[in-house]
C-alpha cells in the first residue's frame, strides 16, 4: 500500500516515475533548477504526484522507497565546484598526478593546455615503503600531523591520502588517516579503500575525486533523506547498482544518470525477449551509445573532464550530436555539431531566436509536426512550434549555398543532408563499440531512448543494416525507468600482479572469498538477505610485457587462459600462445537481486523485422 518513485535527476529536466500501491505507473517531468518555486526537483517531482503543494511535506509513510540517478557529482566535476582538498603524498611524488601519463590527447595540439587539478595544495608525507613492505623510512607522525593541521586551520576539510605501495601495504596511509581524523577533516579518502590497485597516477586521481566529490554528494543526500523522512533512499551508481545513500560515494557517481538508462535498456529489451542490444539513448545536446551482448560491459580506467578514474564504469560512448546540435555551413561543406542550441535559445522552431538545429530539419522534413506538440513556446509559452521560420531560415541557407557552391539543392534537401551528417555520427558511433570490437550489429535490436531518439531510430538501424528498434512505452523517461528496475550491487578488488597458474588461481579466489564477506555484510545491512546475493569473481589478465587487461570469470589456470584467449581474439583478431598470462588485479562482484522486474508487464515485440 505504499508508492515507489524512480528518479533521474539530469541536468536540465528531471524525469520521474511514481508507481502507485495499485501498480499504475506515471510519469512527470520537472525542470531541474527553478529555485523560485522548489529547492529540489527530485522532492517537487514526488510533491506533484502525491498531489501536494509546492513545499508541503513529504508524508513518509506513504512512500516504500526512492531510487534515484543524480548528475549532482558529475556538474561539481565539469564545473570544478567541489570540496577544497588537501593530497597527502609520499616525499619527492609532489608533482605526479600533474605529470599524470605524459599523453597527449591531441597530438598535433602546439599549445598543450592541461586540465586543472582538482586538490587545492599538496603535503609531502616523510616515509617510504619498498615493493615489498620494507620500511625504508618510517613514517614522521609528527611532521604530517603539523602539515595537516596547517592545512585544516587555512579551511580545508576533505584530504586524499596516496602514498607509494600504500595499496599493498597500507599501515601508513591507515596511520595517516587517523591523524586526519583527529584534526578534524570531515572528508578522509585513502587511496588503499578508494582504490586498491596498482599504478600510483591511476589511484591517485581516483583518491582525489572521491574526496573532491563526496561532500558534496553527501549534502545532496542528507538533504534529500532528511525532507524523506523514514523512506528508503537508494542512488544509482556508475556500475549500474543501486546503493543506500549511506554508502554512496563521489568516485561512484559520475556516471549516476548514464548508468540508468543502460539498465533501463537492457532490462526493458529481455522483457520483449531480446538479449543482444544496442542502446541509442538521443537527447538534446548529445547521444549515449551502449553494447550489451549477454552481460554488462564495463571499463575500469576512465577519463573524464580530463581527470583519470579507476573505478567500475557502465561502458558509454558520447558524441556530440543531439536535437539541439547546431547546422553550420562553412563555405564549402555541411557540418553537425558539436555545439548546441541548448534549451535556451533552443532550435529556431522554439520561437526564441534560436539557430538551426537537428531538430529544425526534422520539422522542415514533415518528422517533427507543430499539431502533436503542447503549445509551450515563445515569450507567453503558448505557441506551438514554428514551422514558418524553419521554412524560411531553410530557404536563406539554401540560398547561401547556391551563391557560395553553385549546388542547386532545395531547402528540403539541404535539411535532409544535415540529417544524414547527424545520423553518420550517430551511426559510426556505435560502430566504435561494437563493429570496432569485433561485434556484427546486424543481429541486434537498437533499444532506442531519450527525448530525441525516436525520431532518428529506423535512420541510424539502416545505416548500421539493423532490421529490429524497440521502443518501450516509457522510452522517454528511460534512465528513470532503470532506477527502478536496477538491483543492489558492491564491488571489491585486490591488486594481484603476478603470473597466472592454478596456485595463484586458488590463492586469489581464497582471497576474494574474504573480500566477499565485506561485501555481503555491507549489502545485508541494506536490507538484502545473503540467499538473493550471486556472486561472480573475476581476473582482469593480461598478456605478459603488454598493458591491455580483459575480465576474464576466475577458474583454474587453464580454463582462465581459454577464456582469456577467446576474449583476446574477438577483439584484437589473435592470440599470443607462447606469452605468460599476468594477473593485474581481481575483483568479487556482489548483485543482490530487487525482484523489480518480477512485478514489471512484459513488452511484446512485433516481430523480427518490424521497427
Amino acid at each position: 500500500g505504499q508508492w515507489q518513485f524512480w528518479i533521474d535527476r539530469g541536468g536540465t529536466f528531471t524525469d520521474v516515475i511514481g508507481r502507485r500501491p495499485d501498480g499504475t505507473v506515471l510519469t512527470r517531468k520537472v525542470l531541474s533548477e527553478n529555485p523560485e518555486r522548489y529547492r529540489d526537483a527530485a522532492l517537487q517531482g514526488i510533491r506533484e504526484l502525491l498531489g501536494l503543494a509546492d513545499g508541503a511535506p513529504i508524508p513518509a509513510d506513504q512512500l516504500e522507497h526512492v531510487k534515484m540517478g543524480t548528475t549532482v557529482a558529475t556538474n561539481a566535476l565539469l564545473e570544478r565546484d567541489g570540496e577544497r582538498t588537501l593530497l597527502a603524498v609520499t616525499r619527492g611524488f609532489h608533482d605526479a598526478l600533474r605529470i599524470g601519463y605524459q599523453s597527449r590527447p591531441d597530438i598535433f595540439a602546439q599549445h598543450i593546455e592541461l586540465p586543472e587539478l582538482l586538490y587545492e595544495r599538496v603535503v609531502e608525507i616523510d616515509e617510504r615503503l619498498g615493493a615489498d613492505g620494507e620500511v625504508i623510512e618510517p613514517l614522521d607522525e609528527a611532521a604530517a600531523r603539523q602539515a595537516l593541521q596547517a592545512a585544516y586551520d587555512d579551511g580545508i576539510r576533505a584530504i586524499a591520502i596516496c602514498l607509494v605501495h600504500g595499496y599493498r601495504y597500507t599501515d601508513h596511509e591507515a596511520r595517516l588517516a587517523a591523524i586526519a581524523g583527529e584534526i578534524g577533516f570531515t572528508q578522509v579518502s585513502v587511496s588503499h579503500r578508494v582504490s586498491p590497485l596498482m599504478r600510483l597516477v591511476g589511484r591517485g586521481d581516483t583518491t582525489v575525486v572521491d574526496a573532491y566529490l563526496s561532500p558534496i554528494l553527501r549534502r545532496y543526500a542528507d538533504q534529500v533523506a532528511g525532507e524523506l523522512g523514514d523512506t528508503r533512499l537508494m542512488f544509482m551508481k556508475s556500475d549500474g547498482g543501486l546503493t543506500e545513500h549511506r554508502y554512496f560515494e563521489g568516485k561512484d557517481a559520475i556516471l549516476s544518470g548514464p548508468a540508468g538508462g543502460i539498465v533501463g535498456c537492457v532490462r526493458t529489451a529481455a522483457m520483449a525477449g531480446y538479449e543482444r542490444v544496442i542502446g541509442f539513448d538521443m537527447g538534446g545536446t548529445s547521444t549515449d551509445v551502449s553494447h550489451y551482448a549477454g552481460e554488462y560491459e564495463r571499463s575500469f580506467e576512465t577519463v573524464i573532464a580530463g581527470i583519470r578514474m579507476r573505478v567500475p564504469m557502465l561502458q558509454i560512448h558520447t558524441v556530440a550530436a543531439g536535437g539541439g546540435s547546431i547546422c553550420h555551413f562553412d563555405g564549402s561543406r555541411y557540418r553537425v555539431g558539436p555545439d548546441s542550441a541548448g534549451a535556451d535559445p533552443g532550435p529556431a522552431c522554439y520561437r526564441r531566436g534560436g539557430p538551426l538545429t537537428v531538430t529544425d530539419c526534422n520539422v522542415m522534413l514533415g518528422k517533427l509536426q507543430p499539431e502533436f506538440f503542447p503549445r509551450v513556446f515563445g515569450p507567453e509559452a503558448d505557441r506551438p512550434l514554428d514551422a514558418a521560420v524553419v521554412h524560411e531560415r531553410f530557404a536563406e541557407l539554401a540560398a547561401a549555398i547556391r551563391e557560395a557552391t553553385g549546388d542547386e539543392r532545395s531547402p528540403a534537401a539541404v535539411a535532409e543532408g544535415f540529417l544524414r551528417i547527424a545520423v553518420e555520427n550517430m551511426a559510426n558511433a556505435i560502430k566504435e563499440i561494437s563493429v570496432q570490437r569485433g561485434h556484427d550489429v546486424t543481429g541486434y535490436t537498437l533499444n532506442c531512448f531519450g527525448g530525441a531518439g525516436g525520431q532518428h531510430a529506423c535512420l541510424v538501424a539502416d545505416a548500421l543494416g539493423m532490421t529490429r528498434v524497440l521502443i518501450h512505452p516509457h522510452a522517454g523517461v528511460l534512465s528513470a525507468y532503470g532506477m527502478g528496475l536496477a538491483d543492489l550491487t558492491t564491488v571489491r578488488e585486490m591488486p594481484v600482479d603476478a603470473p597466472l597458474d592454478d596456485a595463484l588461481a586458488a590463492r586469489v579466489a581464497a582471497e576474494l572469498d574474504r573480500l566477499a564477506e565485506d561485501g555481503l555484510a555491507e549489502l545485508a545491512d541494506q536490507g538484502c538477505p545473503r540467499e538473493r546475493v550471486s556472486m561472480r569473481r573475476r581476473l582482469h589478465a593480461k598478456y605478459e610485457g603488454t598493458d591491455t587487461t580483459l575480465e576474464v570469470d576466475l577458474d583454474d589456470a587453464e580454463r582462465s587462459r581459454a577464456a582469456f584467449e577467446a576474449e583476446h581474439r574477438q577483439q584484437f583478431g589473435f592470440v599470443m600462445p607462447h606469452k605468460r598470462l599476468v594477473v593485474a588485479a581481481a575483483t568479487v562482484d556482489l548483485t543482490g537481486e530487487s525482484g523489480a522486474l518480477d512485478d514489471e508487464t512484459p513488452v511484446a515485440g512485433r516481430g523480427s523485422g518490424a521497427p
